[in-house]
């Protein structure tokens, strides 16, 4: 979305260091009238490349005013192996003259993305630490997301609440983002006095769950083959009005098949089809293909037919399967739509 487009607010100097690269590494290309994410994201990796640190902070200034922020590409330069203390202390030196407020506190936060994805959450972190207690930048709640992502996923857990302690010090409170991340965490290694811990601290601070919190509960109590308390929380998903991720329906795909419980997830994934035509093709592709390698025909067969008649697209894979095997077997279909405890509306 664009809030201002081609502003004069630039200094003379900074809009010829802007044309000079763009003349001399985009092909001799002249400055666009109608710049690009994609643009800005070549000019900042080709200034930063060649080293000219003054034209990246042009480039991270100028985008910010035209109204095209950063992308997870603009500091895609940064590779595990070019990764140097060095060129970290060049970054943050240009990052630290870029204009105050939002322009800097948003390529803090894509420089910090960069960093985790590479795995240097250390530096990411010392990086952080160092500009808000030097008053350069203030960082915010979504700027420690990706390295308590990444210490998450790792199961750092006694790392990733020394970040939350850091960042209490600093005046940032964890948010909801931040406690499903730790709810995801414990419910993925099955430490559910852990999650009953985190569902608290929400409780006490009057956050309420929300699409991803339902989602890691699900998670855990599929991870612990308990179908039953997956459906009670689906149920009361449902009654809450929150919108259900597509990686919920996958919980439950992955566990009722593992159980070998086909004719309920084939009944499950029914509650759901025939109000959204991207989830229908989703839900009935994934539970087909799954099927289909499971070498279980006749249920593919009656997926696909239902497919068929509710004109929900195939991939080609599918459309290949049915057409070698329509004909050749009537499909098995189920009727009903009750799966424990959650009725078809």
């Amino acid at each position: 979305m664009l809030f201002f487009r081609k502003t004069p607010n630039i200094t003379l100097k900074s809009l010829s260091s802007l044309r000079l690269l763009s003349a001399t590494t985009l092909s001799a290309k002249p400055f666009p009238d109608d710049p690009t994410d994609a643009y800005y994201d070549d000019l900042a990796i080709e200034a930063a490349s060649s080293g000219d640190y003054c034209a990246l902070q042009d480039v991270l200034n100028k985008r910010v005013q035209d109204g095209f922020f950063n992308t997870k590409r603009s500091f895609s330069f940064i590779t595990h192996s070019n990764c140097s203390p060095s060129l970290i202390d060049k970054l943050e030196e240009t990052i630290s003259h870029l204009n105050e407020g939002f322009t800097r506190v948003n390529a803090l936060d894509l420089l910090v993305t960069r960093l985790c994805k590479i795995r240097r959450t250390k530096e990411a972190l010392r990086v952080v630490e160092s500009w808000a207690r030097g008053g350069v930048c203030v960082p915010t709640a979504c700027t420690f997301y990706p390295i308590l992502s990444f210490l998450t996923r790792e199961k750092s857990l006694d790392h990733a609440w020394r970040v939350v302690d850091l960042m209490a010090e600093l005046g940032i409170g964890l948010d909801i983002v931040g406690h499903n991340l730790f709810l995801m965490a414990y419910c993925y290694a099955g430490d559910f006095d852990e999650a009953a811990g985190i569902l608290r601290r929400m409780e006490e601070k009057g956050m309420a769950a929300d699409s991803r919190t339902f989602d890691a509960l699900v998670l855990g109590a599929c991870r612990a083959g308990k179908v039953d308390g997956a459906m009670v929380i689906l149920r009361r998903m449902m009654d809450d009005g929150v919108s259900m991720l597509y990686s919920t329906h996958l919980h439950v795909i992955g566990t009722l098949l593992k159980m070998k419980c086909y004719e309920h997830v084939m009944r499950y994934v029914r509650i759901f089809v025939g109000k959204d035509k991207l989830l229908d093709a989703e839900l009935l592709g994934v539970l087909t293909s799954k099927f289909v390698n499971l070498k279980k025909r006749e249920e593919a067969m009656s997926i696909l037919e239902e497919m068929k008649q509710r004109g929900v697209p195939m991939g080609y894979k599918l459309k290949d399967f049915y057409k070698m095997n329509v004909g050749k077997e009537n499909g098995a279909r189920v009727d009903g739509v009750v799966v424990e405890g959650i009725n078809k509306v």
